[in-house]
């Protein structure tokens, strides 16, 4: 039963990704530590900071919510039915939108998605930085990482351990 849930879930939210995960991490927290208790705060950001730093796409944080409901198989099932759906529905579409590659429609469509995107890897941001309530050493650290970021052509990675003994220095 558990496992339907989680597929169902994630197959719908799936359906909702511009931009990848990260654009549906504020609903995925919700629904993960608010509604379900299957997770804290805390350790949603942990798994969100794993999937992150870990090499691959980062829809991988979906495996690891499933892993932690499930088991390996809530694993396996949050992953596919993260990917399925999203990939079905691109396939389907791409023909489509080859076919109009001229339309001014297209552009307008392209256009009014980037700021949609935007909005929402920044509220996954947000969500990710205060866990619990706002805390200043959270948004300091994420400050100084958008700043270092924006002002330097440091590898991120860099920039990810330097926020990481941040946490370990302020929290």
């Amino acid at each position: 039963m558990i496992l339907l849930e989680l597929g169902l879930y994630f197959a719908l939210l799936s359906l909702l990704t511009f931009g990848g995960v990260s654009s549906v991490i504020p609903e995925m927290q919700r629904y993960v530590v608010d509604v379900k208790g299957w997770t804290t705060a805390a350790d949603f950001m942990q798994l969100f900071a794993v999937a992150q730093a870990a090499p691959g796409p980062n829809v991988l944080i979906t495996s690891l919510i499933g892993y932690r409901v499930a088991g390996f198989a809530g694993s396996i099932v949050a992953l596919l039915a993260t990917c399925v759906p999203a990939g079905v529905l691109a396939w389907c579409l791409s023909g489509l939108w080859d076919r109009w590659r001229g339309s001014p429609w297209r552009s307008v469509v392209q256009r009014a998605l980037a700021p949609l995107v935007v909005g929402l890897i920044a509220a996954g941001g947000y969500i990710i930085a205060t866990p619990h309530a706002p805390d200043w050493r959270l948004w300091l650290i994420a400050g100084g990482t958008a700043a270092a970021m924006l002002a330097t052509r440091l590898n991120p990675l860099w920039i990810l351990a330097a926020g990481g003994v941040a946490g370990a220095l302020l929290l």
